[in-house]
């Protein structure tokens, strides 16, 4: 089963995108439904099927590709499930007015199976091998309706993935000098005897790493892709490069500091020191960048800069609490940013307005578009009950008790000025589209609300991005559990 979730997808996309003549587009639109489906539950069919392993080949010292289902692959190939499916039928009705809904849904189908074997990778040769590709098959959705600015961004956003997938193999070439094994396993596999009088340059080794699988994650200095390539991708395409793109750098992280590494290899570095530090200055940074922008998805883009951060902040503590803040992050985060993207997608498909300032009174027009918006911008910033608050909670909390000097106290700081920032720049538009003011012209106005296959997936978004914060123990103690397992 976990190797038909990969290949599934896969071979099913590239019929897709090599079917010369679907007669219809109902006939296109039903393949790639049940394809979706098909490969949810496949991959869901693994994460909750028991233990799986699986060794394909071996083709050198280390070097295996391999398939591993651990707890984190397990909340990793959750969210990406849930983001992928809800994205995917919301693309049935928006990608009428982009046109090549063809090869759009073909890569968007052979993109989902290479995550699962990312998220069910068991080793780093593995994970490095299912990345790359996903760059390769997820580049064509970005430059999707090949504009010379869809282009422009695609380029630049290939371009910096494959400098930090160099990064990463440059790190790989060493770890598998000093690594007893590249699988992964919780507390690292360093070997003792080989790092001994090289640690200064495993050191090295280890930033270079967290530094490639950054470019993904959104950190400043590489973080310029993606408030290039988010605004001219298709919003479905949008939805999941933030929501579950942008994860999959998290992962990789995660895999090589916490299964490869070892956090305790890093605690006290110059490492952990730099890597605390860009986390927190990209926080601060995508937070005042998101607050000035006027375009909508460019704004949800430096969002995003600013968000993904919070979670690689909380990795760096190497810290339980602040961990399981993190990783709660993980969750909330992809549910709520891909609910923020598909309602600006709703609101660009009905209007064909993309500026913030031109949005005043839309909330007239499409009142249920505008309130998912706002119950997700609640939890974005934090307001409690919703699920934003709690993350962000341990986060700050888990920061208070790591006794790091200055990052200790700066944390909660940095997290506290973040989030009036946040509240800056998203409720504004709530205001301006329900409280237009006396002299915005009424007439005429009428309801242009997305159909159900649109507004669905809106509606179950928003309302998981407020029930994960309302009922957030059975998967705050899960997350606490891995969190505990890994320091």
């Amino acid at each position: 089963m976990l190797i038909l979730s990969i290949l599934f997808p896969v071979l099913l996309g590239l019929g897709i995108l090599l079917k010369r003549d679907w007669g219809s587009r109902k006939a296109l639109l039903t393949v790639t439904g049940a394809g979706l489906i098909a490969t949810a539950a496949l991959g869901l069919g693994v994460v909750f099927g028991g233990e799986a392993e699986l060794m394909l080949f071996s083709f050198g010292k280390n070097l295996d590709l391999c398939f591993r289902l651990d707890d984190m692959g397990r909340l990793f190939a959750v969210v990406v499930n849930l983001v992928w499916v809800l994205s995917g039928f919301y693309a049935f009705e928006y990608m009428k007015h982009e046109q090549e809904e063809q090869r759009f849904f073909g890569f968007y189908l052979m993109v989902h199976g290479v995550l699962h074997g990312l998220v069910f990778a068991g080793g780093m040769v593995t994970f490095y091998l299912f990345y790359e590709l996903m760059t390769l098959l997820s580049f064509p959705l970005v430059l999707h309706n090949r504009t010379r600015e869809a282009i422009q961004g695609g380029l630049k956003y290939l371009f910096y993935s494959l400098f930090g997938a160099y990064m990463v193999l440059f790190g790989l070439f060493f770890l598998n000098r000093f690594a007893s094994t590249l699988s992964f396993l919780p507390g690292g596999t360093l070997d003792p005897a080989a790092v001994a009088g090289n640690e200064g340059w495993m050191l090295v080794v280890a930033f270079s790493m967290i530094l490639g699988f950054s470019v993904k994650a959104g950190m400043f200095p590489l973080h310029a892709w993606l408030p290039t390539a988010h605004p001219v991708a298709p919003a479905p395409a949008s939805a999941v490069m933030s929501g579950i793109i942008v994860k999959m750098g998290v992962l990789g992280m995660i895999r090589v500091v916490f299964y490869l590494i070892g956090a305790d290899f890093i605690r006290g570095t110059w490492v952990q020191t730099v890597w605390m530090t860009l986390a927190l200055l990209t926080v601060f940074m995508g937070s005042m960048l998101a607050y000035r922008e006027k375009v909508m998805k460019k704004r949800l883009a430096y969002s995003t800069v600013s968000q993904a951060s919070y979670i690689l902040f909380g990795l760096s503590l190497l810290q339980p609490g602040a961990m399981t803040g993190a990783l709660l992050h993980v969750v909330f985060h992809a549910v709520i940013k891909s609910c923020l993207f598909l309602c600006a997608g709703a609101i660009i498909y009905k209007t064909h307005k993309t500026n913030v300032e031109d949005l005043r009174g839309i909330g007239k027009e499409m009142p249920v578009t505008v309130w998912c918006y706002t119950f997700a911008s609640a939890a974005l910033i934090g307001i409690p009950p919703a699920s934003g608050f709690i993350s962000k909670w341990y986060l700050a909390v888990g920061s208070l008790d790591s006794g790091i000097p200055v990052f200790s106290w700066l944390g909660p700081v940095v997290l506290l000025v973040s989030a009036l920032l946040t509240a800056g720049y998203l409720l504004p538009i709530t205001v301006s589209a329900f409280l237009p003011g006396a002299d915005f012209p009424y007439d005429g106005l009428k309801k242009r609300e997305p159909n159900l296959t649109m507004l669905i997936p809106l509606l179950i978004l928003a309302a998981l991005a407020v029930l994960l914060g309302i009922f957030p123990n059975p998967l705050t103690d899960w997350i606490a559990a891995l969190a505990g397992t890994n320091l």
